[in-house]
């Protein structure tokens, strides 16, 4: 680890002797792990050269209320025992005494550059060019015997997690302290069979209360407009720092159709006249509404060619930045089992390894036969709910009709607004659901369950969200029911959205969590490190990401009919920049990060929403007041109408090709480093 004075933020008390370290007992006795007294200090590491006076504690290990003092000295001698002796190599502190509940874990120099070469990051070398780790090659590269300049905070986190996961049973082992019918077999998972047990509760990153106070000054107080990117991949990872990225990068994108839209409802003097509302007759237009109208089809054309623009444009800021973190060439190993993989034990055709094996038939066959029927059961709630907004609309519309009043005047946004509010009730049940589904479905790579499961949320999100609108447009084709249920989509979800996510939060930690935490400026470090573990785990950013993509939807597939959904959006965001900052660093533990290079799977989500939204915007531009008054008078068939629809939306899908083939994904000093790494791995291979 680092000298004395590098650990910005480490416990005072936390400090390791030397002779500790060196696992010399208070007797003076050498033993094989510091812990044979089981005084209060750090087990010894491995690797002489790691030795340091003050160690950081990193990850912090929460065991059963019931687990014996024999089997945490057992489990703490696991995670110091080396890797060749089937251990985790890394270092633990058993808290203040032996029957604490708590162990806390940090890591080695050692095993933090070896993990960094397994991984594939890549880290400043010598040149000041970034450059795929290798440990073979260390002292080559800048900060390589310092590692909190040379790894952020989150990735150390992460690799004595990744360590910790890793652990399998070389052999058949009983675990001192537990019944005799409890064995750890050959080649299990450890951590997790200590888990199922109730032997370990929990595991999380430690927060470092400085960076941390840091962190927010430049994050979320003041007046800043720049967010501090470099100092949230530090300290939150990449995931967190990615999202926030796109967040920002997304919410000044609004600006030019905000603007836009803002010029066409103000020169249109009253929004209403774009469209005839329903039961009038198109012939009443005025003659002077071609302005109107030609603003509505340029606002449609622009959102079709701005979606474009912009995914293509954040593609190459997010390699900019995988460039900058050290992601850009994460390792394409064959992947490891991840740890909820379940199977019986064999061994591997590709690797040889012995590790659980599961059939692919049987996981074919829970697809077919327990995901899917349960996946198009929720969508059938989503035509459920579809149909009693209708029913409901009808209602309201016929009350209205009879009273003509104030009071039925706001009824009028009642069913929409009851059905926002059921559609987000049941996307929050269908997210819980799919979690279990793709856990029974048992995929061995982790990237394979996660892409399962987003592909999951993603088919729910599109038809939850867009199943209405889509059916209004191209059936009802009723625009001002559009525009009204998309302008109360756009108000009501985002309080919704803000209240679920900061104020329910807030109050339950105000309310219900702090009560029961010891806060003391003068507690224990140990009091503190349990406070973290008594926080809400942090949610995940797929919920964030989903309101992003459904706005970007809304945006780039209806906002024609509804000009001032650029400037409701840009509003909200300015402020859920803010919210969603505070939200993780005060209201949640803080989250491990896996180094990720992109978006991921959802980067394509936006890719393929910017191309629906061609047939979307087209098909509204057939329903233009000008275009069906020329068809009611037989200055145009509705076959051209049609036809004309079709020419115009293969002549975009063209246009928007033509601009993501134009606007490299990559800046050119980026591909050209990635040929030069390609080229140096060839010449490795070579030798």
């Amino acid at each position: 680890m680092s000298k004395a004075g590098d650990d910005e933020g480490v416990p005072d008390g936390w400090s390791q002797p030397s002779q500790l370290l060196e696992g010399k007992a208070a007797g003076g006795k050498q033993s094989k792990l510091s812990t044979a007294s089981f005084l209060p200090s750090w087990t010894k590491v491995s690797c002489p050269c790691c030795a340091s006076d003050r160690v950081e504690p990193l990850v912090l290990v929460k065991l059963g209320v019931k687990v014996v003092p024999e089997t945490k000295r057992w489990l703490i001698k696991l995670i110091g025992t080396p890797k060749k002796d089937g251990g985790a190599d890394l270092m633990a502190h058993p808290g203040e005494d032996a029957t604490g509940d708590i162990i806390v874990v940090s890591a080695p120099r050692c095993t933090l550059q070896r993990a960094v070469e397994e991984l594939g990051l890549c880290k400043m070398y010598c040149n000041g060019d970034m450059e795929a780790f290798s440990y073979s090659d260390r002292d080559n590269f800048k900060n390589s015997d310092n590692m909190e300049g040379f790894l952020t905070l989150a990735e150390r986190q992460y690799i004595v997690k990744y360590e910790l996961d890793g652990l399998r049973a070389q052999k058949d082992l009983r675990v001192p302290g537990l019944p005799e019918n409890f064995t750890l077999k050959k080649r299990d998972i450890i951590w997790q069979k200590l888990g199922s047990v109730g032997v370990i509760v929990d595991t999380l990153p430690l927060h470092n209360p400085n960076k941390l106070k840091d962190l927010s000054k430049a994050w979320y107080f003041g007046n800043q407009l720049v967010q501090p990117l470099d100092e949230i991949n530090e300290y939150f990872g990449s995931p967190v720092a990615f999202y926030f990225s796109f967040l920002d990068f997304y919410t000044w994108s609004l600006l030019p159709p905000a603007m836009m839209g803002l010029f066409i409802a103000y020169s249109s003097g009253d929004d209403q006249k774009e469209i005839p509302e329903a039961g009038s007759q198109v012939g009443e237009i005025q003659e002077d509404s071609g302005f109107v109208i030609s603003g509505h089809m340029i606002l449609a054309v622009f959102s079709m060619l701005w979606s474009t623009v912009v995914m293509e444009m954040w593609k190459r800021r997010s390699a900019s930045l995988s460039y900058r973190w050290g992601t850009l060439n994460l390792a394409e190993r064959f992947a490891e089992p991840r740890p909820g993989y379940r199977g019986e034990l064999g061994t591997n055709p590709v690797t040889g390894r012995v590790e659980p094996l599961f059939p692919e038939w049987q996981r074919g066959l829970r697809m077919a036969l327990v995901s899917v029927p349960v996946v198009g059961l929720f969508l059938g709630l989503v035509v459920l709910g579809m149909m009693c907004f209708y029913w409901g609309e009808a209602r309201v519309q016929k009350l209205h009709t009879d009273w003509d009043s104030l009071l039925t005047q706001t009824l009028l946004y009642a069913p929409s607004v009851l059905h926002i509010v059921y559609t987000n009730m049941l996307a929050t049940v269908y997210n819980t659901a799919v979690q279990s589904l793709t856990e029974y479905e048992n995929h061995r790579e982790e990237s394979a369950h996660q892409n399962h499961l987003t592909a999951k949320v993603l088919v729910f999100t599109f038809f939850n969200y867009f199943a209405v609108l889509f059916h209004i447009a191209f059936f009802k084709r009723d625009v001002p029911l559009l525009r009204k249920r998309l302008a109360s989509l756009l108000i009501v979800s985002q309080l919704v959205n803000q209240t679920t996510e900061i104020v329910i939060p807030y109050l339950v930690d105000r309310y219900v969590s702090s009560p029961n935490r010891n806060e003391k400026e003068d507690g224990s470090e140990e009091d503190k490190f349990r406070n973290q573990g008594m926080m809400p785990p942090f949610p995940g950013l797929f919920a964030e990401y989903i309101e992003l993509l459904v706005q970007f939807g809304y945006l780039s597939l209806f906002s024609c009919v509804f000009p001032l959904t650029a400037v409701l959006l840009l509003l909200n965001n300015l402020t859920e920049i803010r919210s969603d900052a505070y939200k993780i660093c005060k209201l949640f533990r803080k989250p491990f990060s896996p180094p990720v290079g992109d978006m991921g799977v959802w980067q394509i989500a936006f890719e393929v929403l910017s191309f629906v939204s061609v047939v979307s915007n087209c098909w509204l531009l057939v329903l233009s007041p000008r275009l069906q008054e020329k068809c009611r008078r037989g200055e145009m068939s509705s076959t051209d109408l049609l036809l004309g629809a079709v020419i115009v939306e293969h002549l975009l899908i063209l246009v928007k090709v033509i601009i993501a083939a134009l606007i490299p994904d990559e800046p050119n000093w980026i591909r050209k480093k990635k040929e030069q790494w390609e080229y140096k791995s060839m010449q490795a291979l070579r030798q």
